[in-house]
């Protein structure tokens, strides 16, 4: 049954010398705010880092991340879940239940507006955008068989520390076409978590998810607090106020403190048609206004 509650969340995770985001058309520079210096990061890359989750949990996903035609995959799918048509196996995959899909193949075709819409994230802080050159070496066959090395320089860019934010919705009424669950959901939730702690790769490898907050309303509300992430504030240690220069020094998530009195204000105003407020944290996060937060009856805290 499609979930009929609607839910909106704010996510938080650190990147520590390494690429959040980057261009490709920007010689992989990572994506960022030239006005303010925030790091950027695009919603299809938030959804790329839940899919391979997914994938590694063995749930059915139409994009998988590898390069194939529609057919190709759509053949694969077919044989894997046993279905014919389009809109039957785009029912087994969890990434199209919650993300949407345009499909057109043969006489088939048909668009699905996702219940789940992400927003770009955004770092809390003004960044510092490293370029680091390198080389590489490779033993060649030289004359006579001898070996030599050949050098090639390689380019690359890093960020030494960002917090960022990501803010989605899942809208209820889009869900009806879909057919997402309140179990997907759940299962969407808890993929953000584990795989951003598992993107483990070169240019990755110092992910770390700190905060999640879900706000799951009561059967039967259209409305929303909306944009939970720029209800955050990022202050240093001490509990100050940070100008740009002092957030770019930032290089570790003990030096700052995340006030969220903001987004438990707005969490008072709507307290009548929340039923519950899902939370897993970091311990090593430090917030402004938990205490607050906590007081609610229909908040849950699950330290991770």
């Amino acid at each position: 049954m499609a979930f009929e509650k609607r839910r909106e969340f704010v996510f938080l995770y650190t990147v520590k010398d390494a690429n959040p985001n980057g261009d490709p058309l920007e010689e992989n520079h990572p994506r960022w705010d030239e006005d303010t210096e925030q790091a950027l990061v695009s919603d299809v890359r938030v959804k790329r880092t839940i899919r391979d989750e997914w994938v590694r949990e063995g749930k059915y996903v139409f994009i998988d991340g590898e390069p194939k035609t529609l057919k190709n995959r759509f053949d694969e799918l077919k044989k894997e879940i046993v279905k014919n048509t389009g809109r039957e196996v785009m029912a087994e995959c969890i990434d199209t239940k919650l993300f949407g899909v345009t499909f057109a193949l043969g006489d088939e075709s048909f668009s699905w507006t996702g219940p789940v819409q992400i927003k770009w994230g955004r770092s809390l802080n003004a960044c510092h955008f490293e370029f680091i050159q390198g080389t590489s070496a490779f033993a060649n066959e030289g004359r006579g068989g001898s070996e030599k090395q050949q050098r090639s320089f390689r380019n690359e860019y890093k960020v030494p520390f960002a917090l960022i934010a990501v803010y989605g919705i899942a809208n209820q009424n889009a869900a009806v076409t879909t057919g997402a669950t309140e179990e997907d959901l759940d299962s969407l939730a808890s993929a953000l978590w584990k795989g951003t702690d598992n993107l483990i790769t070169r240019s990755k490898h110092e992910h770390k998810s700190r905060y999640y907050l879900e706000i799951q309303y009561k059967k039967g509300y259209d409305g929303k607090i909306g944009s939970l992430d720029e209800k955050l504030k990022l202050l240093s240690a001490s509990g100050e106020e940070m100008q740009r220069d002092a957030e770019k020094a930032l290089r570790n998530l003990g030096q700052v403190v995340v006030d969220i009195t903001p987004l438990v204000e707005a969490i008072d105003k709507k307290q009548e048609y929340i039923e519950r407020i899902r939370i897993f944290k970091d311990e090593e996060l430090q917030l402004k206004g938990e205490a607050e937060l906590n007081k609610f009856s229909f908040v849950e805290l699950e330290m991770r």
